[in-house]
């Protein structure tokens, strides 16, 4: 059953407030100010293959802009670990989104392999990033980078959104190919890569 109207439109007021907040007291954690839009969303998870993903990571998932369209998308037995940095918005994710799929865990994506053992999980189909790698020391996003491809499957992706190509050296480094396109109807202009290892 669907929340009503009125409850949704609660939760998107708390949800806006919360990062438009958040943007504000952390803004190198954050990419933007505004929440992704819905052409960048379908853009990039048309890229997944939701039939064979049973384990999809996303990480950054700010206040689930990516995350609610994921599981609307995922099979009924697939998994979606969101991995925060930022406590409040974890805790709003397992607060409004109630759907026994997603595990929301307050970490580091540096920590993906070791939050995927914690929950009896061997690797990931996809990984979904938002975060913003230019603002990141090196050491952390060289480790995110390499952690990411060793969590990944053989035959699994990396999908990455940025506002920015600075990031493409560095997915080349850790990725034996990335692929490179473009959402126009964003704010800010976004582009997507794609890499596998």
């Amino acid at each position: 059953m669907g929340m009503s109207r009125e409850n949704t439109v609660r939760v998107q007021t708390s949800r806006t407030l919360l990062f438009a907040r958040n943007f504000f007291k952390f803004p190198t954690m954050l990419g933007s100010l505004i929440p992704s839009s819905p052409f960048l969303v379908n853009d990039l998870l048309s890229q997944v293959d939701f039939e064979r993903a049973r384990v999809i990571v996303e990480y950054g998932p700010g206040v689930g802009t990516f995350t609610q369209e994921i599981l609307r998308r995922m099979r009924p037995d697939a998994f979606l670990v969101a991995i925060e940095l930022n406590e409040e918005f974890a805790g709003f994710l397992r607060d409004e989104i109630s759907d026994p799929r997603l595990h929301a865990v307050h970490g580091s994506a540096c920590d993906v392999r070791r939050v995927l053992k914690q929950l009896g999980l061997s690797h990931a189909d996809y990984i979904i990033s938002g975060i913003p790698f230019r603002t990141m020391p090196k050491s952390v996003r060289t480790q995110v980078m390499d952690e990411s491809r060793l969590a990944l499957r053989q035959d699994g992706a990396l999908l990455v959104y940025q506002f920015t190509g600075a990031v493409r050296p560095y997915l080349e480094s850790s990725f034996g190919s990335v692929q490179e396109g473009f959402q126009f109807l964003n704010i800010l202009p976004a582009r997507i890569f794609y890499c596998t290892p």
